[in-house]
């Protein structure tokens, strides 16, 4: 890992394990506030993205002790908007989830030709994260129309 700054790819790797956590406790808080006749499946669908969250919090915090660090214990900032329409949660997941991409471009930019692992970890979870905004992106749009969602 020719240099690397840990101190910085330590203090990112903290950063993007809160707001995966805080992932964590939105898309809980959202499963238990969606009602109406789809409430089943989008009860699923959100309650995955928990689980997924706390995979992504996991293999951040097990690469902080990789690099010798201490994963924290804090979570990262979660907005309660007291909008419970299933429009404004998914408005709110994509913000979320186009936030914590940009954690991930971060990393890589400190950790591209420095270290393997991280830059390979970096990119998988972007294309990881990429691929959630872009099913939450679909699920903003109308029926037939075929633009990404502009909200």
């Amino acid at each position: 890992m020719s240099d690397l700054d840990n101190k910085a790819v330590i203090a990112l790797l903290n950063q993007i394990m809160e707001m995966e956590l805080a992932g964590v406790v939105r898309y809980t808080h959202y499963s238990l506030m969606v009602y109406g006749f789809g409430r089943i499946p989008i009860v699923s669908w959100l309650k995955s993205n928990a689980d997924e969250s706390l995979a992504h919090a996991h293999r951040a915090g097990e690469l902080v002790t990789m690099l010798g660090g201490h994963p924290s214990l804090a979570i990262g900032p979660l907005l309660e908007s007291k909008q419970h329409d299933i429009g404004d949660i998914l408005r709110e997941s994509l913000a979320h989830e186009r936030e914590v991409a940009t954690l991930y471009f971060r990393l890589l930019d400190l950790t591209r030709d420095k270290s393997v692992v991280l830059e390979e970890y970096a990119r998988e979870m972007i294309v990881a994260e990429t691929l959630h905004a872009d099913e939450v992106d679909k699920m903003l749009r109308k029926p037939g129309d075929t633009e990404r969602y502009k909200g």
